[in-house]
This record gives structure tokens, sequence and C-alpha cells, in this order.
């Protein structure tokens, strides 16, 4: 893991703000979605992209009753009748 030299305060609703060079670098909007992991003591954020449920590809995928697919497996599933 790479350090910034960033420190930010946390504040009273437990909240910090990303400074706006990490996020212009990051692509994150002030809409985009961040997923939070934890990794032994350190906490983790990653810009949130949608992966299908099966093999875990952000390619080409879908809605299908609330849950993300993608393209390749819809069509595998398609075949297996």
């Amino acid at each position: 893991m790479k350090s910034t030299g960033m420190v930010r305060p946390v504040d009273g609703l437990g909240r910090i703000v990303l400074p706006i060079e990490l996020r212009r670098v990051l692509d994150i909007d002030k809409d985009s979605a961040l997923e939070v992991y934890v990794d032994k003591d350190s906490i983790v954020l990653k810009k949130y992209q949608p992966a299908c449920i099966f093999c875990g590809s952000a390619e080409d995928i879908e809605q299908y009753q609330g849950r993300n697919i993608c393209r390749a497996c819809r069509e595998a599933i398609g075949n297996l009748k």
C-alpha cells in the first residue's frame, strides 16, 4: 500500500472528506459508490463496480431479478436446457 501523506480527521458522525486530488485521480464523483473492506487493522475504500454473482466479471453486466449477471453467464445458463 502506498502512503499519500494526507491525514484527515473523523467528524462527530464518523465521516471523513476524501481530498479532491484523490477524487480526481481515481475518478470519484459526488454520486460515486465506494465499497468498504477491512484488512486486519486497515480500512480499504474501493470504487464500487457491479460484478456478476456467478463469475465475478464486471463486463456486460445486467440486472436479473435484482442480481447482477454478465452476458456470458446468462448465455451459459440459457444453454443448460
